[in-house]
């Protein structure tokens, strides 16, 4: 079991190793081109995105409830709220929402 445990967590350290030494070692120069710089730019946000999005909709009791929330959330984005005030918000609308949700 414990042997076991140990190469668990060897390979855990390797992987991540890599995962964060091996764009160091390919990309050494300053990138010229302009396509895989804003390639590279977005790709942030992609990852936040996609981690974000499937957890927001099972965070709650219900989909509706969820979307509601994301929807409020989205909504105030857009038109410049402070992150403190969507998140609050997002998150009254999805309790209210699941108040609702019978």
């Amino acid at each position: 079991m414990t042997a076991r445990l140990l190469c668990y967590i060897l390979v855990m350290a390797g992987v991540t190793y890599l995962v964060r030494m091996l764009p160091l070692m390919v990309f050494r120069r300053k990138i010229k081109s302009r396509f895989a710089q804003s390639f590279l730019y977005y790709v942030p946000y992609a990852v936040l995105g996609a981690m974000t999005i499937p957890a927001v909709f099972y965070a709650t009791g219900h989909t509706i409830s969820a979307a509601v929330g994301l929807a409020a959330a989205f909504v105030l984005a857009f038109f410049g709220r402070s992150l403190i005030v969507v998140a609050l918000t997002a998150s009254g609308a999805a309790f209210i929402a699941e108040l609702f949700i019978v």
